[in-house]
């Protein structure tokens, strides 16, 4: 079987952006493969530990694989959720692997630019982030890895990695497919990108300081509805999908569109030729606060104790697979 792998940081609550943009997507990719595809679902909290250190990592990681399954992901024997940690072959294969990568390369990442830029000094962990994610990604020969477009390069430098292996020892590892590949595989070529409600210039983002410029997953319904009816549109009078010329009220219809589960085109055609830009929030705030209230409904019929059994069942067939493929490596390197 193929894999699918990816992970999501147990270190904040997410935004409705997060959520529609890269969570629910995700979960109905894995609904749809995993008849016939390995689906690997795992926490990175080795990786989230490189700025989250406030002794509430075990209470994210819980909520964080709520989530997926307050969102419908479906489990069946080819789904497996793990965290990172109760894998130690993540830790050893990262250092293996850092004696496979380049200075140069890893100081090229743009990431570690943008997040060590005017410090004084950085955590290792900062720059080594990369190659610990290669890790991730080759120790179950996965073939796409669904992530954000800030996380592309990492992609290509796990594909750079990998080729080096196999070239020095033979084929070890399955080298993850191309970046077009990846987009294509994901449907991010479609160019979803919920926006910030005050400035739609930008994405949504939870590091944004302006509450009302973001929606949380754990908002009351009733102030999300509040958020939306304060948004950001234009003074064209015309409601139309455009997203150079009117960002807003694009955003709007966009976000309509994917709570209600509806074809972004008939949300378009249902609004064609309307003026009255109040009516258009009406409803959005109306169905944003019903898709919240029903999540978190979900989120709260779901309980700590069945998580932890999932990723207890999840930690035994990953530590197989992973300890397979690292004993692979650890005899290429005369280890073993």
């Amino acid at each position: 079987m193929q894999t699918i792998l990816t992970g999501i940081r147990s270190n904040s609550v997410l935004t409705l952006g997060n959520y529609l943009g890269a969570l629910l997507p995700m979960v109905r990719l894995a609904n749809e493969y995993s008849k016939d595809w390995q689906v690997n679902i795992f926490v990175p909290d080795l990786h989230s530990i490189i700025s989250d250190v406030d002794g509430s990592l075990k209470e994210n990681t819980i909520r964080s694989i709520k989530y997926y399954l307050a969102a419908g992901l479906e489990i069946n024997d080819n789904v497996h959720i793990y965290r990172q940690s109760y894998v130690p072959a993540h830790s050893e294969l990262c250092w293996i692997l850092n004696c496979v990568a380049t200075m140069g390369e890893t100081s090229r990442m743009i990431q570690f630019k943008e997040k060590s830029k005017g410090q004084e000094s950085c955590n290792v962990g900062i720059f080594d982030y990369p190659i610990l994610m290669a890790a991730d990604i080759l120790l179950y020969d996965a073939t796409f890895v669904p992530v954000g477009e800030d996380q592309f390069q990492h992609i290509e430098l796990t594909r750079n990695i990998a080729t080096r292996f196999n070239n020095r020892f033979g084929d070890i590892f399955t080298v993850p497919a191309k970046t077009a590949d990846q987009v294509k595989f994901m449907h991010m070529d479609e160019g979803l990108r919920i926006r910030d409600l005050l400035n739609p210039e930008k994405k949504m983002s939870k590091s944004t300081a302006a509450e009302n410029s973001k929606i949380m997953l754990d908002d009351d319904p009733v102030r999300a509805a509040k958020k939306i009816m304060s948004a950001t549109t234009d003074s064209l009078g015309k409601i139309k999908y455009d997203m150079f010329n009117q960002p807003g009220i694009s955003n709007l219809m966009q976000i309509e569109a994917l709570v209600t589960d509806v074809p972004l085109q008939d949300v378009i055609s249902t609004w064609a030729g309307e003026t009255h830009y109040g009516d258009l929030k009406q409803k959005v705030a109306s169905s944003v606060s019903a898709m919240l209230t029903d999540f978190q409904t979900r989120m709260a019929e779901i309980k700590d104790e069945d998580v932890l059994a999932l990723l207890e069942k999840g930690e035994v067939y990953a530590n197989e697979v992973a300890n397979k493929k690292l004993l692979e490596v650890q005899k290429a390197f005369n280890l073993r």
